[in-house]
């Protein structure tokens, strides 16, 4: 999965839209333009696509972070360099408060089962024996079970 495809799901399942996404970004104390906020939302090969940066998701899943929980007070930690799907799924754990069992229930929406100590293996130090690294498909239908619990159904 690509960032862009992440950054697209993310504002799908919260049906956000430019506005409100360029202020998620803001609250990661990022200016970012609409010019390049859309370019950021094509899909790969239209006209004007532009790939988004590891540093970039990380700013944004920050700024979700600070929308949905709060900004903390002092110093906001900096954005990773590199983001892995482990990390992802960390941030967006944190940004929408979930315990494993809330998020045992969001997959379960997608149709996937996993166990608690699956689910705990993801959250592991990457040197820890028991890590498992998180597959693009997991966080695809993690995002899934997202959108489906919190997309308001169109009236």
């Amino acid at each position: 999965m690509t960032n862009n495809d992440i950054l697209r799901r993310i504002r799908y399942a919260f049906a956000w839209n430019d506005a409100k996404m360029i202020a998620v970004f803001a609250l990661a104390e990022h200016q970012v333009s609409q010019k390049q906020l859309t370019a950021w939302l094509k899909k790969e090969g239209e006209p004007g696509y532009q790939p988004c940066s590891d540093m970039e998701l990380a700013i944004f899943l920050n700024g979700v972070i600070n929308e949905r929980r709060g900004k903390k007070e002092g110093v906001q930690a900096p954005p990773e360099q590199r983001l892995t799907n482990n990390i992802i799924l960390r941030k967006l754990k944190i940004a929408l408060n979930l315990r494993d069992d809330e998020m045992l229930a969001l997959l379960a929406l997608a149709e996937v089962r996993l166990s608690k100590h699956e689910l705990s293996a993801f959250f592991r130090r990457p040197d820890h024996p028991h890590y498992r690294e998180c597959q693009d498909q997991l966080l695809r239908n993690f995002l899934k079970g997202v959108q489906l619990k919190y997309r308001t159904p169109a009236s």
